[in-house]
């Protein structure tokens, strides 16, 4: 603590890109290391042992980092690089961001549903507001105008938000405020360096390549 009893900030660490050299914080980056096998394998969670290759959490990035053989370079060995890699990547992010609203879940601090994701907005308990990207445009147009000053969330399909809730299929959900909240905001925008959201109406499938000027995590 710093004089005067206040709890001194720590500096958050942050990662250089082996693609495009910017450093960012480490939460919004991909961490990479190579197994005792010898093969690249992604550490979305940031825990695995083994010295860490960071990339910009972008496809486009991880794409020029495999192109150029950058990994290899990192690593200053040969290593063996899967073909999906990028496809591993987004699932494991998607796989993160679906754990995170279940624990919200859990915690009683999600809801899904219409109805329920309507009262929570209505009353303004709603941080953030969850919708399938397959789900119909008007129906989360409807609600995402009352979620205008509060982030939007529009990456996972309804069977992967189902997941979350125990469900075969959600295709709205709210998160109250809290950290389970803003982590879910950084998961998202990971995982929008992979896929893209429908969120806008977007032409683009899930999983196409994206226009980096636009944000799959709205807030306006």
């Amino acid at each position: 603590m710093s004089r005067g009893g206040r709890r001194r900030e720590r500096s958050e660490p942050e990662r250089r890109c082996i693609a495009t050299g910017e450093v960012r914080p480490a939460r919004e980056m991909l961490r990479f290391v190579v197994s005792p096998a010898g093969e690249l394998v992604p550490d979305v969670a940031g825990k695995l042992p083994g010295r860490g290759i960071w990339v910009s959490a972008r496809r486009e990035a991880l794409e020029r980092a495999l192109a150029r053989g950058l990994f290899h370079r990192a690593a200053r060995m040969r290593v063996a690089l899967p073909a999906d890699l990028a496809e591993r990547v987004e699932a494991a992010l998607a796989r993160r961001l679906i754990d995170t609203l279940a624990l919200a879940r859990k915690a009683g601090a999600a809801v899904a549903g219409h109805d329920k994701t309507l009262g929570w907005l209505e009353s303004g308990r709603a941080a953030v507001l969850v919708q399938a990207a397959d789900g119909s445009p008007r129906e989360r147009e409807r609600l995402a105008r009352r979620a205008r000053h509060i982030p939007r969330i529009g990456l996972l399909n309804a069977a992967e938000i189902g997941l979350a809730f125990g469900r075969e299929r959600v295709i709205h959900a709210a998160l109250a405020a809290g950290g389970l909240a803003e982590r879910a905001v950084e998961e998202a925008a990971r995982l929008g360096g992979f896929r893209v959201s429908q969120d806008r109406g977007e032409d683009h499938p899930a999983g196409s390549p994206r226009d980096r000027r636009q944000t799959d995590v709205e807030e306006t």
